[in-house]
């Protein structure tokens, strides 16, 4: 079978379901974080821009700004608008799916991923048994790679 290189969005559906559980994202929430991940600085009409994409919730940029999703880079001062950044947390959540898209392995111990604990919902388990495979799937092509 052909491989191609860009083929890194194969397991994007089992990397976004890991981290949305770990960090309590709904699928909005964090397509909204990659979204201004490219956005080094924005204003509420940019976040407002992406937002209507997105199913209503008028709630969304106070949720993800509460949660510490999102910071304040300046504050309104006269006719300026705020003008706001994506926190640490966020930043470093992004390159960390970045990573796991380029073939680094989600973990599987217990201490690092709760959803291989033993009282966790069905599809916990069945998302978890995907992420065994795809560490497979990815030590045999990195495998295949050095050969």
């Amino acid at each position: 079978m052909k491989s191609y290189p860009e083929d890194y969005l194969k397991f994007w559906r089992v990397i976004s379901y890991y981290f949305k559980s770990k960090h309590g994202l709904t699928q909005a929430e964090l397509d909204t974080i990659l979204f201004l991940y490219s956005e080094k600085y924005f204003d509420r009409d940019k976040f407002q821009e992406f937002n209507e994409l997105l199913s209503w919730n008028a709630q969304r940029f106070d949720r993800l700004q509460n949660d510490g999703w999102i910071s304040v880079f300046r504050k309104r001062v006269g006719k300026r608008k705020t003008i706001y950044e994506l926190s640490y947390k966020a930043v470093n959540m992004c390159k960390d799916i970045y990573r796991k898209l380029n073939g680094e392995e989600i973990p599987v111990s217990l201490s690092q991923n709760s959803m291989f604990l033993k009282n966790v919902s069905y599809f916990d388990k069945v998302y978890r048994n995907m992420i065994k495979e795809m560490t497979a799937f990815t030590r045999r092509q990195r495998h295949q790679t050095h050969e």
